[in-house]
């Protein structure tokens, strides 16, 4: 029988910790190695180690779902339920069959278990999250400056550079190279021989994008890190916010009156 304690207490290890980390880095390195053109004997190497990892990562599952008293509770976890999928796949051998392709896949994403590992790394990635649906909002109003802007462009300047403002399709592309600073300037040039007043289209279109609405979808993540951080802080048992620094001392000085 395990003894569900001691499987605790090497999970919540730094030294078992730090280890998986390093193994994941190395599996990452693994994966950009093999873009390269390599030796029969480095080949072999590497196909072993990828062997010694796959096992490493099985063990260090295995611990966690014991270590687990609730074992249901184990696949609440969302990262946990994607750590497994992406170690049970790794079980799939690399040779010429048809899940070869898929294996090599998800050896690729080992790399994201650096953000189940890592608290903050999933703190910045729940955040990203949860603020994806006020970004849609943002981005939906983008979406009508991005057209308005196209509409008008195609409209004005289709005549001097079709394969810039052809449609609305290939102005809104245009578009997003302005947004982007991507040799902007030159596509306002080239209108501002025809139009010398396209200037302040593209610099009210820039200063609505690249300036307003790009530093707020920045403002919004910030404020969701922030949000969760705190909320992380409040699950922590051993932290003290300040509204109890101060409930204390208010009692303090009540006891303090009273003596």
């Amino acid at each position: 029988m395990f003894d569900v304690k001691n499987f605790q207490i090497i999970r919540n290890n730094k030294i078992f910790e730090g280890f998986i980390i390093a193994v994941i880095i190395v599996s990452a390195m693994l994966v950009g190695v093999k873009t390269y053109e390599m030796s029969t004997l480095l080949l072999q190497t590497i196909y072993v180690l990828d062997i010694a990892i796959t096992a490493i990562f099985i063990i260090e599952i295995s611990i966690r779902f014991v270590a687990e008293e609730r074992k249901v509770n184990f696949f609440k976890d969302p990262w946990n339920v994607f750590d497994t999928l992406v170690v049970t796949i790794s079980l799939i051998p690399i040779d010429n069959s048809d899940m070869a392709l898929v294996a090599r896949l998800v050896r690729v994403f080992r790399v994201m278990r650096m953000v189940s590992i890592i608290p903050e790394l999933r703190v910045l990635l729940n955040s990203l999250i949860i603020a994806l649906p006020r970004l849609g909002y943002v981005m939906a109003l983008m979406f009508i400056i991005f057209y308005i802007y196209a509409a008008i462009g195609s409209l004005f300047f289709e005549k001097i550079n079709a394969s810039l403002w052809g449609d609305i399709a290939v102005a809104m592309l245009t578009l997003f190279r302005v947004m982007t600073f991507e040799d902007w300037t030159d596509v306002m040039y080239e209108t501002m021989e025809v139009y010398g007043w396209s200037w302040a289209y593209y610099v009210s279109f820039i200063f609505l994008t690249a300036f307003a609405f790009l530093n707020m979808v920045i403002g919004i993540v910030v404020n969701v890190l922030e949000e969760e951080h705190q909320k992380e802080l409040e699950g922590d048992p051993d932290h003290v916010s300040l509204h109890d620094i101060r409930e204390e001392l208010r009692e303090l000085k009540l006891m303090i009156s009273k003596q």
